[in-house]
C-alpha cells in the first residue's frame, strides 16, 4: 500500500464525523458524543484508507467487517455508513433514537444497512469479531485455491475500556490468541474513562502486557488524532498473520468539547451552549446542523466506488473459480445463500423399538450424520465434548494450520462461546452450533439473547437437563433453565422424549433459516417410543406439541409432558386405563412452536372443554399453567436439587409411573 500524506480534506472529513454524531445525539437529547469525538480520526483512516466494502451490496461475501463492539457510541457508525455511501438517508440519523427510525440506540443489524452484527452489552462485538474470524479461516482453507482466493479479508473492530472489563471479551481474546488469528485487527479507544468516572477506580491492570500474555500482537499510538501514526499501527497489524492484533490509541474522549476528558461526555448530550463551543473549535458553523461540507461528501463516496471495483473483480474471479472447481463453487454459494444441500437430511439415524438411549446420544448420532451431509456445519463444546456427545476428537480439531476441522474446542468459556457462535452465523456461509450443560447456559445468556434479538440461527445443544443429571447435585441440576429460554422471545426451545424426537429437532433446527434453537436433552437413557403404535415422530414435532396416544373414547383427562417424563405418562396411561380412566396422552417438546399453530390445531390437541389436565416436566411450574388451566396439575420442581443417584432423585421428587397414576386419579376425582 502506498501511503499518501494525509491533507486538510482529511481533517476536515474527520470533524465532520464528529460533528455529525453530536448533531445526532444532540437532536434525539439522548446517546453518547463522547465516544464518536474521541474515535473518529481511527474510525476514518480505518474506513478511507483499508476498510474494503461496497454500500451498494453491503453482504458482498469478501468485504471486510467491521464492528463496533462499543455499540453505545452508535452515533459513529451511523455517520460513517451515511457519509460512506450506504442506504441511510440523513433524514434516519436525524431521527437517531426515535421510534421506528433506523438508526437505534444501539447498532442493530436487522435494522440498519451495513451494521454487521447487534452489539449492545459491552464485550458482545469483542467475541464476535473473534467469531467473524473464525469464520473467515474456515471458509478460506475450504474453498480458496492456487490464484483463487474467495475468502481473503480483516476484521476489524473499535473496542472500548468497558468492552475490555467484561469477562466475556477476556475468554474470547485468550482462544482468539490460541489460535493465532492474524485476520483480526482491533482498535481499542483507550480513553481511561467510563460512565460513572476515570477507569483509575477499577481498571488499572496493564492492559497491553494483558493481550501479550493472551498472544496477541500489541501496539499503542500514542496520539488519537495522528491520522499517520493509526495508519501506520494498521499497516503493521496487517503485517502480523500469525497472531490476532490489538492497537491502544490513547484518545480524549468528547474531543473538542468544553466536558472533553471527563465522564460527563460520556452518557448525554452536551447541551446546546457546549455544542456550539465543540462546533466553533472544531471549525464549523455553531449554527448549522446536520451539515456536510460537499468536498467532504464527494471525498468519502471515493472509498465505496473503490470497494464497488474490488467486487467487481472478485466476481470476475469466482466466475473463473467456478469453471475449475464447480462442485466447491455450488457449495459456497449455496451455503452463503444460508441454504442447505439436497438430500442434507437423507441420512439421518433410525432406531429400534426397544433401544435405550439418552437423548444426548440420539443426537450425537444425528449430529455426526449431518456434518457428513452439510460441510459447512460447524461447532463445539465448552469442554463437554464427550458428556455433550458432540464431535470432539484432538486430530479433528479447529487449530491453527488445521482451521479446516470442523470440531471447535472452545474450553471452559460458555460466554465466549456464546458471542463468537454469533459472530459466525452473522459472517454468513456456516452453520453453527455450540454445547454445554443446561445449567451453564445462564453463563452464555447475554449472547443468546441477542441471537434471539438479531434470529440468528444458532443452534445451542444443551444436556444434562433435569435432577436426573445425579450425584453433581443443585449447582449443576437445572430447574428453572427450560422455562427461562422459553421466556425470551424468537428462541425456539425443543425438549424431546425420545430418539425420534430429537432427530426431528434437529431438523427444525437446520431448517430454520431465522432465529436460534436450543435442543434441550437427556444425560439419563430413554426408551425408544415405537413409531408404529404411537403417533409418529415425523410431522408432528414440527407442531410443537401433538396427541402422542389418544384415549379410547372422549378422553377423562390429559397428560402432557415434555422430554424424559414423556414416557411416565405412557406408562401412566395403560395403568388407567385398566382402571376405567381414558387418558389422552401429549407430548408438548415444544411450547413456541405449538403456540404458533392455529387455534384450530391447538383445540384439537387440548379440547377447551376437558380442563382436567396434568403437566408432568421435571422443572419449574409457572409455565405450565397456560397448558393445564386453572383446573388442572403439574408435577413439577419449584425447589432446587438434591445430590444422589439420578434415578433416586427424580424418584424422590415424585416423578414415577406411580405418582403421575395418583395425581391424575385425584385430579379426576376433583
Amino acid at each position: 500500500m502506498n501511503k499518501q500524506p494525509f491533507t486538510e480534506i482529511d481533517e476536515l472529513s474527520v470533524n465532520t464525523i464528529r460533528v455529525l454524531s453530536i448533531d445526532m445525539v444532540q437532536a434525539a437529547n439522548s446517546g453518547h458524543p463522547g465516544l464518536p469525538l474521541g474515535a473518529a480520526p481511527m474510525a476514518y483512516v480505518l474506513w478511507s484508507r483499508f476498510l474494503r466494502f461496497n454500500p451498494n451490496d453491503p453482504k458482498w461475501p469478501n468485504r471486510d467487517r467491521f464492528v463496533l463492539s462499543a455499540g453505545h457510541g452508535s452515533a459513529l457508525i451511523y455517520s460513517l455508513l451515511n457519509l460512506y455511501g450506504y442506504d441511510l438517508p440523513m433524514e434516519e440519523l436525524k431521527k437517531f433514537r426515535q421510534l421506528g427510525s433506523k438508526t437505534p440506540g444501539h447498532p442493530e443489524s436487522t435494522h440498519t444497512p451495513g451494521v454487521e452484527v447487534t452489539t449492545g452489552p459491552l464485550g458482545q462485538g469483542f467475541g464476535n469479531g473473534v467469531g467473524m474470524a473464525m469464520a473467515h479461516e474456515f471458509l478460506a482453507s475450504k474453498y480458496n485455491r492456487d490464484g483463487h482466493k474467495l475468502i481473503d479479508h480483516y476484521v476489524y473492530s473499535i473496542v472500548s475500556d468497558g468492552d475490555l472489563m467484561e469477562g466475556v471479551a477476556a475468554e474470547a481474546a485468550s482462544l482468539a490468541g490460541h489460535l493465532k488469528l492474524g485476520r483480526l485487527i482491533y482498535l481499542y479507544d483507550d480513553n481511561s474513562i467510563s460512565l460513572d468516572g476515570s477507569t483509575e477506580f477499577a481498571f488499572t491492570e496493564d492492559r497491553e502486557e494483558r493481550f501479550r500474555a493472551y498472544g496477541w500482537h500489541v501496539q499503542v499510538v500514542a496520539d488519537g488524532t495522528d491520522l499517520a501514526a493509526i495508519e501506520q499501527a494498521i499497516l503493521e497489524a496487517q503485517s502480523v498473520t500469525d497472531k490476532p492484533s490489538i492497537i491502544a490509541v490513547k484518545t480524549i474522549i468528547g474531543y473538542g468539547s468544553p466536558l472533553q476528558g471527563t465522564n460527563k461526555v460520556h452518557g448525554a448530550a452536551m447541551g446546546e451552549d457546549n455544542l456550539k463551543k465543540t462546533k466553533e473549535f472544531l471549525g464549523f458553523d455553531p449554527e448549522k446542523k446536520f451539515y456536510v461540507p460537499a468536498e467532504v461528501k464527494d471525498h468519502l463516496l471515493e472509498a465505496g466506488k473503490k470497494g464497488a471495483e474490488l467486487q467487481a473483480a472478485w466476481k470476475e474471479n469466482f466466475d473463473v473459480y467456478a469453471k475449475s472447481f464447480a462442485k466447491e463453487a455450488k457449495e459456497f454459494t449455496i451455503s452463503e445463500d444460508g441454504k442447505l444441500p439436497e438430500g442434507w437430511d437423507a441420512n439421518l439415524p433410525t432406531f429400534n423399538v426397544g433401544d435405550q438411549l439418552a437423548t444426548r446420544q440420539a443426537s450425537g448420532k444425528a449430529l455426526e450424520a449431518l456434518r457428513a451431509s452439510v460441510p459447512w456445519l460447524i461447532g463445539g463444546a465448552a469442554d463437554l465434548a464427550s458428556s455433550n456427545e458432540t464431535p470432539g476428537k484432538p486430530e479433528d480439531s479447529f487449530q491453527p494450520g488445521k482451521f479446516y476441522n470442523r470440531n471447535i474446542w472452545f474450553g471452559v468459556r460458555e460466554h465466549g462461546m456464546g458471542a463468537i457462535l454469533n459472530g459466525m452465523a452473522s459472517y454468513g456461509g456456516t452453520r453453527v452450533y455450540g454445547a454445554t450443560f443446561l445449567t451453564f447456559s445462564d453463563y452464555m445468556r447475554g449472547s443468546i439473547r441477542l441471537a434471539a434479538l438479531t434470529k440468528a440461527p444458532v443452534t445451542y445443544i444443551f444436556t444434562h437437563d433435569s435432577v436426573a443429571l445425579g450425584e453433581d447435585g443443585p449447582t449443576h441440576q437445572p430447574v428453572e433453565h427450560v422455562s427461562s429460554l422459553r421466556m425470551t422471545p424468537n428462541l425456539t426451545v425443543l425438549r424431546p422424549a425420545d430418539a425420534y424426537e430429537t432427530v426431528e429437532s434437529w431438523k427444525i433446527a437446520m431448517s430454520r433459516l431465522k432465529g436460534p434453537v436450543a435442543l434441550i436433552l437427556s444425560r439419563q437413557k430413554l426408551p425408544v417410543i415405537d413409531q408404529q403404535k404411537y403417533a409418529p415422530a415425523a410431522g408432528n414435532v414440527e407442531k410443537g406439541g401433538y396427541i402422542l396416544s389418544d384415549s379410547k373414547g372422549a378422553p377423562d383427562i390429559i397428560l402432557i409432558a415434555t422430554g424424559s417424563e414423556v414416557h411416565l405418562i405412557l406408562e401412566a396411561q395403560e395403568k388407567l386405563a385398566a382402571d376405567g380412566i381414558n387418558a389422552r396422552v401429549v407430548s408438548l417438546p415444544s411450547f413456541e412452536l405449538f403456540n404458533q399453530q392455529d387455534k384450530a390445531y391447538q383445540d384439537s390437541v387440548l379440547p377447551p372443554t376437558q380442563h382436567k389436565r396434568l403437566g408432568v416436566e421435571a422443572g419449574v411450574t409457572l409455565p405450565w399453567y397456560k397448558y393445564i388451566t386453572a383446573e388442572g396439575d403439574v408435577i413439577g420442581i419449584d425447589t432446587f436439587g438434591e445430590s444422589g443417584e439420578g434415578m433416586a432423585v427424580l424418584e424422590h421428587f415424585g416423578f414415577t409411573t406411580e405418582n403421575v397414576i395418583k395425581r391424575a386419579k385425584a385430579l379426576r376425582n376433583k
